[in-house]
């Protein structure tokens, strides 16, 4: 093993709080949590080790700076440390890694830039503790609302501003980690991808135009619960009978849809909640959670239109009264045209087989391109696995997406070897 990649699988580690990837229950640093401020604080070492300065912002990201003019705006890129339960230890360190790689690669080979480089270690990403996404990148942005989601709680009911508080932030100054937008000039954000497109399709390299933020229904069909032994069967008004035909109905739609779109959507009953949930009483009340993406906005919305008309008809069918309430209607996020042709040509360029292509996941990049001009570079991750302690993505595939990173860093923050 090279010593450039012996030194990524050792951050690697230490980024992980591990001294083996071998983790057959995964990783668990969820949001606010000790765990989360652990590997902080193992980031906020490494950074210094690397000679960048390190600073924590209101809402707890990490900022490690190789500080160069400071009336010139900053080339930032970085991701996040957090996970969801038992998940993988590649989702956003391998960013987060790459980042700092870039930067030593960079200062090894006697590069002094014109501008300054930012890594920013952001906090809070993961929707798995909270059921909210992105706290630290919408807290620089600017687009946070914190009192919105002051009083959420977890699962066992500590509120996101309880948590706060333990992570040491003072919840009321939190939104004051804001940047102005002219103190950043671009943002840049490696993940893995998270899929099998770029397996698939023979790359090695993926570079992101729009990320397909979702539409999310909620279904709730009402019936009557009674005794499953003493209720005959023309007699019942099973929520859970009416409304299972359209989980199979909307995998259906969607391939439907997919053999005559332009860009692909996916559609998923994803959640289930079922009232009483008895083995003797007739299902009263279900309630089902469907998650719709694309980027195109139009296709997804219109689905989400056919799911209503659909219910309407099963309620007409079934007697049974459906209701169909949207909990999320968000448009998807074009990534910066300028930054996405710089990268295409800098991967190309490094002779790496590129590939333009969509994300179905969301990022903290999807914030920061609300503010800044912004890119989103993806590395394979073995058999599109993620969220998973099976997640994995090689060294060498993670050495490439350091170079785009570092070829990036050089064209666009000016100075010289």
């Amino acid at each position: 093993m090279s010593d450039r990649k012996a030194w990524l699988l050792e951050t690697l580690h230490i980024l992980n709080g591990t001294d083996t990837m071998d983790a057959s229950d995964g990783f668990t640093r969820l949001s606010f949590t000790e765990a989360e401020k652990a590997v902080h604080r193992q980031f906020a070492v490494t950074a210094e080790e690397l000679g960048l300065s390190v600073r924590s912002d209101e809402a707890g990201n990490q900022w490690a700076l190789w500080e160069a003019d400071a009336s010139a705006p900053m080339i930032t890129l970085g991701s996040h440390l957090d996970t969801v339960d038992n998940g993988g230890g590649y989702d956003g360190v391998a960013g987060v890694l790459t980042a700092l790689a870039a930067v030593k690669q960079l200062k090894d080979s006697g590069y002094q830039p014109k501008k300054t480089i930012a890594v920013i270690c952001f906090v809070f990403e993961e929707s798995a503790r909270f059921g909210v996404s992105t706290i630290g990148s919408k807290a620089i942005t600017g687009k946070l609302d914190k009192q919105a989601i002051a009083d959420v709680e977890d699962r066992d009911g500590v509120t996101i501003r309880e948590a706060a508080k333990g992570f040491g932030l003072d919840w009321g100054a939190i939104d004051e980690a804001a940047v102005p937008s002219n103190r950043i000039e671009s943002f840049l954000e490696l993940h893995i991808e998270q899929g099998t497109v770029l397996p698939d399709s023979g790359c090695e390299i993926g570079i992101v135009h729009g990320i397909a933020c979702p539409v999310r229904l909620k279904v709730t069909a009402s019936g009557m619960a009674n005794h499953t032994g003493t209720t005959p069967m023309d007699k019942r008004q099973d929520a859970f009978a009416a409304v299972a035909p359209l989980v199979q109905a909307v995998q259906q739609e969607a391939f439907k849809r997919n053999q005559e779109a332009d860009q692909q959507l996916v559609a998923t009953v994803s959640t289930v909640n079922l009232k009483p949930n008895a083995m003797n009483v007739i299902p009263g009340e279900v309630e089902l959670g469907i998650d719709i993406r694309s980027v195109d906005d139009a296709a997804k919305r219109n689905f989400a239109a056919w799911v209503k008309e659909h219910c309407a008809e099963l309620e007409s069918e079934t007697g049974v009264n459906i209701d169909v309430s949207t909990l999320v209607n968000n448009d998807s996020v074009m990534l910066d045209d300028p930054i996405r042709e710089k990268l295409l040509n800098v991967s190309r360029d490094l002779g790496y087989r590129t590939l333009e292509m969509n994300s179905g996941a969301g990022h903290d990049v999807m914030n920061m391109q609300a503010k800044w001009p912004s890119g989103l570079v993806f590395i394979p991750c073995k058999d599109g696995i993620s969220h998973h302690p099976a997640e994995f993505a090689s060294m060498e595939d993670i050495d490439r997406g350091v170079q785009v990173l570092a070829a990036f860093l050089k064209s666009e923050a000016g100075g010289e070897n």
